[in-house]
């Protein structure tokens, strides 16, 4: 389908160029929509760590690609199967876009995600969020509550539907131990919170001043610093859970140690959530042969979770740490100052700041 009253170009930030900086240029705004496809007018969209692995070359990413898959936005057009969103809705952006329908993984709700026929995913193979427009697939995107702001939900796009996924995958339950290592960043921060609403008991580890600061203000009241070494760390986690460890950890860290330290301050026959993606996973034999830690990876959240997400966020009031960026043309500032490893959470782009004003987030 046409859409009328949309501008013929936009601007948009793009990978142009493998280990080179984002371009920011006009580019044609998307006004054909396939059956299942939303367009969204671009109110807010974030970086996250994976924006750094397109640049860099990871995935097989046909260029230029608008950069950014943590977006937020409201419905300008629908496709002609869309009905779950209408023109006006306020719209959290699903990652998967284009997936066959017809594969295992789509067959069952929440393995959709890994379609393997899958047209891509937003701003790492197809363009992204960090444009005037962007468009996204109505079968991955999830309506924004009344009560959750654009700011917050951009970031839950990916790190929030990521940490809740890895919880769910944990099956840690209400009272029992859960680890984050790396707790103190964008998905970790969010993890505490989400882990204690639902009742959680948990341990928070991080390696940076920033990251134990940040795990204090999400909540967390058991951190310990990895500084110190596995040996003692693992110690104190075990001090605190009747000499045992936790029922799960999760990993959010690539440091080439936190795989093994995740695997170590868990129980034996308990799990050990992988989440970051670093080219190798390193585990010390022992933890999966001697004491049977089992292992597992975990992606995105499929829309009946991120929608859950959504409603929990709300209901229990989660925090996102954000640092607010105005316009498109601050994003090569917001690569750089995430980059420098003195940044706390996420940090975000108001695309279009006069309707984020526009915005009115009620209390409940």
């Amino acid at each position: 389908m046409t859409i009328e009253g949309i501008p013929k170009e936009m601007k948009a930030v793009q990978v142009v160029e493998f280990h080179k900086p984002y371009k920011i240029h006009q580019v044609p705004t998307p006004t054909q929509l396939k059956d299942h496809e939303i367009l969204l007018k671009t109110v807010v969209a974030s970086l996250c760590h994976t924006d750094s692995m397109v640049t860099a070359g990871k995935f097989p990413t046909k260029l230029p690609c608008t950069a950014s898959h943590e977006g937020t936005g409201i419905v300008k057009a629908v496709g002609s199967k869309v009905t779950n969103f209408k023109v006006g809705d306020r719209v959290m952006s699903g990652l998967p876009k284009g997936p066959c329908g017809s594969c295992v993984n789509c067959q069952k709700n929440d393995w959709r995600q890994y379609c393997e026929n899958i047209e891509g995913h937003i701003g790492v193979f197809v363009d992204g969020a960090f444009a005037e427009y962007h468009v996204v697939d109505s079968r991955s995107s999830c309506h924004i509550p009344d009560n959750v702001s654009f700011t917050s939900a951009a970031p839950l796009a990916c790190a929030g539907c990521t940490i809740y996924r890895a919880i769910i995958v944990s099956e840690v339950k209400k009272g029992d131990w859960l680890a984050i290592v790396g707790a103190g960043g964008g998905l970790g921060h969010l993890g505490i919170q989400f882990a204690r609403a639902k009742g959680i008991n948990i341990v928070a580890i991080d390696a940076r001043d920033e990251g134990l600061e940040l795990c204090k203000k999400a909540g967390a009241e058991h951190i310990f610093d990895a500084r110190e070494g596995n040996e003692i760390v693992v110690k104190k986690i075990q001090d605190l859970t009747d000499g045992l460890g936790v029922h799960a950890a999760i990993n959010v860290s690539e440091h080439e140690t936190s795989a093994d330290l995740a695997c170590e301050v868990t129980r034996m026959h308990g799990y050990m959530i992988q989440v970051a993606q670093p080219d190798r996973v390193s585990i010390a034999f022992q933890q999966l042969i001697f004491r049977d830690i089992q292992v597992k990876g975990t992606l995105i959240a499929g829309q009946e979770y991120s929608q859950q997400m959504l409603h929990d966020v709300g209901k229990h009031n989660i925090k996102v740490e954000t640092n607010l960026f105005y316009g498109l043309e601050e994003v090569p500032r917001m690569v750089e100052l995430s980059h420098s490893g003195k940044m706390k959470g996420k940090a975000v782009c108001v695309v279009d700041n006069d309707e984020l004003k526009k915005e009115k987030v009620s209390s409940s």
